[in-house]
């Protein structure tokens, strides 16, 4: 299977404008996650899908691999359909650029969902991690997920969920991590519906899936670093480094 990582990478971010360009140690957010993403040696490509001429050039000009959409997007999904589109590819992995501190092992885990009989029934797959700190529970910056026995979603909110009704059950908390892999299809066919109600809500575009009848293969993971969303996120991520 030919698998390629796609990150994109949006300028102007609703909460925390021009993130991927600020800088964490010696280089901006966006190179962090390209530079780590392509150390993990899983993809046979690793390429940034961007909206904007400054984080192209960041990346192209440091020797990577970067592409301009020709459109807006709604959501990052889209963003790197537009990219794949035309590529002979398989496998399909979205790599927020928010997420500088990307790890092999997770990555390999995801991608080890798709091998195999089992495999070939997933059309998309993505990681999440236990919550144990009430104050990212709590924290709508960090969206949740509700999963089967089988680790297949049920649902995604920016809630606490579940909500703790009965204070005798133990609860285990996931965060959604935003790493996606994707058959080039589902990918595709994403782009292809329209925007659902629960998405629009939520502002959370894997809902998109769930409300079309496509649950994810969530995979849990460790720790994979800290989530650029906010200016104080990056302030976590510098003490990280």
């Amino acid at each position: 299977m030919k698998k390629v990582a796609l990150i994109p990478a949006r300028y102007a971010a609703t909460r925390f404008p021009a993130k991927l360009m600020q800088m964490l140690g010696a280089k901006p957010v966006i190179r962090h996650t390209y530079d780590n993403t392509l150390a993990t040696g899983l993809f046979d490509e690793v390429i940034v899908a961007t909206d904007s001429d400054i984080i192209f050039n960041e990346i192209t000009t440091h020797g990577g691999k970067a592409v301009m959409s020709r459109k807006q997007h709604e959501s990052g999904s889209d963003r790197i359909a537009e990219a794949v589109a035309s590529m002979q590819v398989d496998i399909v992995v979205n790599v927020q650029g928010d997420e500088p501190f990307v790890k092999k092992e997770p990555l390999k885990k995801l991608l080890n969902v798709f091998e195999g009989e089992e495999g070939k029934k997933v059309q998309v797959a993505s990681l999440m991690q236990v919550l144990k700190e009430q104050k990212f529970i709590d924290d709508p910056n960090y969206v949740k997920v509700a999963v089967d026995k089988n680790c297949n979603s049920l649902f995604f909110s920016r809630s606490v969920i579940p909500y703790p009704r009965s204070t005798q059950a133990a609860i285990v908390y996931y965060e959604h991590i935003g790493v996606y892999a994707f058959r080039k299809q589902a990918l595709l066919n994403f782009t292809n519906w329209p925007i659902t109600p629960l998405e629009s809500a939520e502002k959370i575009e894997c809902l998109r899936y769930l409300e079309n009848g496509v649950p994810l293969k969530m995979v849990i993971v460790d720790y994979m670093g800290v989530e650029i969303d906010t200016p104080e996120d990056l302030e976590r991520a510098a003490r990280y480094l």
